[in-house]
């Protein structure tokens, strides 16, 4: 009988074949974050530079923003900066994972932080019960990954952009893909509690 092999279990980290480049980024720095714009939008306006973690420092700081800005904000315009929020967020994910040398660096949090906007938006109105509640289910799915998070974030480890050109951006695409499942799953949760 063949052995299993796990499919979540293969490493992310690529190593540049060209021996020109730098080696992969293991912790960015500030100065790495400031380097360029994608950097920056990408890990989360340094919230992704936590030692501790990062996503969990991405979604408190998508928490903290999307309070900051609800003043200012309505279903159109959530709309618009979520939408917005998306192809920009893949172009800085995709810029920034190839500029690491890294698949999945869990130092990128933009994913973190469009998707907890997007749980938020959809739970409100609700009080500070449920936002915490949001809060720890999005982070559930995303840290532990169960069913479709698992296979949504497993689809693009096993890429090699010594043979794919276009890996780096479907690297981007599947940092913030497995994100969106999670939320999609956050708001299915939280939407049967509130129906039963």
């Amino acid at each position: 009988m063949p052995a299993m092999t796990d499919p979540y279990a293969s490493p992310v980290t690529v190593f540049p074949a060209d021996p020109g480049q730098p080696a992969p980024v293991a912790r960015p720095s500030v100065h790495f974050m400031l380097s360029h714009p994608a950097h920056w939008l990408a890990l989360g306006f340094g919230s992704g530079l936590s030692r501790i973690a990062p996503g969990t420092a991405g979604t408190l700081w998508a928490w903290i923003a999307f309070i900051a800005l609800a003043p200012w904000m309505n279903d159109a315009r959530w709309a618009l900066l979520i939408g917005l929020s998306l192809p920009v967020g893949w172009w800085a994910c995709s810029v920034t994972a190839r500029n690491m040398g890294v698949l999945d660096p869990s130092s990128i949090v933009w994913d973190e932080v469009v998707a907890f906007w997007l749980v938020l938006w959809l739970i409100m109105p609700t009080g500070l019960v449920g936002q915490v509640l949001a809060f720890g289910l999005f982070r559930f799915f995303d840290a532990v990954k169960p069913g479709p998070v698992g296979w949504a974030d497993a689809l693009y480890h096993h890429l090699d952009p010594a043979t794919d050109t276009a890996a780096w951006r479907k690297a981007g695409f599947g940092i913030l893909f497995d994100d969106l499942v999670a939320a999609g799953c956050t708001v299915l949760v939280i939407a049967a509690w509130r129906f039963f």
